[in-house]
């Protein structure tokens, strides 16, 4: 992959949406940035049609409106508000050890199973690695307005989120060569999403709405996921992501199944 400057291009646009993701942690709480960052999927789709100049289809059409209802309408539902930036030392490590722990969990059953199985683990356990990274991010920018740039940079939080953004993106790359993009995408999407909303109560306090707003939130999950894997069916979103529309080569696994390199 290395050898392939879209690949570059690809790591180049994975660093300029952290830093607005950066920005965006810097001023609100991190149960509502990493919700809104599932409409990833149908942006994906829009710049998909519009580089490879293919119409997009009634389905995709379907899927994208699913996706954006089902973000507005959790992050409705939840209303996320308050919280803090600093994290106690405790928190921080039973928050890492969940995380690892899960991970791990989730690494060993996608090398123990193939095909869909196999793509779902492995995207769920990236949507972890990106939960956190985003933590990690949100508790290093915290540094900025109590010390400034050196406390931000001499913080540990720093250079834990780019160790953890690289695990990711790895642990992405395998997910989608491990099995289908509709069994990896909703795995990667809502998990991002539902441990963001755990990690934003548990580390940083924030504050989430439940109750009889629980519906809606369930309503929205629904259409997410369901929003996700229409979108994942796309001929577009399948082309961009596995290569196929830019005629990459494909690599024959030990399986004998073609791989194409994301």
């Amino acid at each position: 992959m290395a050898r392939r400057p879209l690949w570059w291009l690809g790591i180049l646009g994975i660093i300029g949406g952290a830093l607005f993701q950066f920005v965006a942690l810097l001023t609100g709480p991190l149960a509502l940035v990493q919700p809104v960052m599932m409409v990833e999927l149908p942006i994906t789709l829009l710049l998909a049609s519009l580089l490879l100049q293919r119409p997009i289809t009634r389905g995709s059409l379907i899927g994208t409106l699913s996706v954006t209802i089902g973000v507005i309408a959790l992050v409705v539902a939840v209303s996320p508000s308050g919280g803090h930036s600093y994290v106690a030392p405790l928190r921080w490590m039973l928050a890492l050890v969940a995380t690892a722990g899960g991970v791990a969990v989730l690494v060993m059953l996608g090398r123990a199973t193939r095909g869909g199985a196999s793509a779902a683990a492995l995207g769920a356990s990236a949507a972890m690695m990106f939960a956190l990274t985003a933590a990690l991010m949100k508790s290093a920018t915290g540094e900025l307005s109590g010390g400034g740039a050196v406390a931000f940079l001499t913080t540990w939080q720093l250079y834990a989120t780019i160790i953890a953004g690289v695990v990711a993106v790895f642990l992405l790359q395998n997910a989608y060569q491990a099995g289908s993009l509709v069994a990896a995408q909703p795995a990667i999407t809502v998990g991002d999403a539902l441990v963001s909303l755990v990690l934003g109560v548990l580390l940083f306090e924030e504050d989430l709405r439940l109750g009889g707003w629980l519906a809606l939130a369930i309503v929205g999950l629904a259409l997410i996921i369901g929003g996700a894997v229409e979108l994942s069916r796309s001929p577009l979103v399948a082309g961009v992501v596995t290569g196929e529309e830019s005629h990459a080569t494909s690599e024959v696994g030990s399986d004998g199944q073609d791989e194409a390199p994301s």
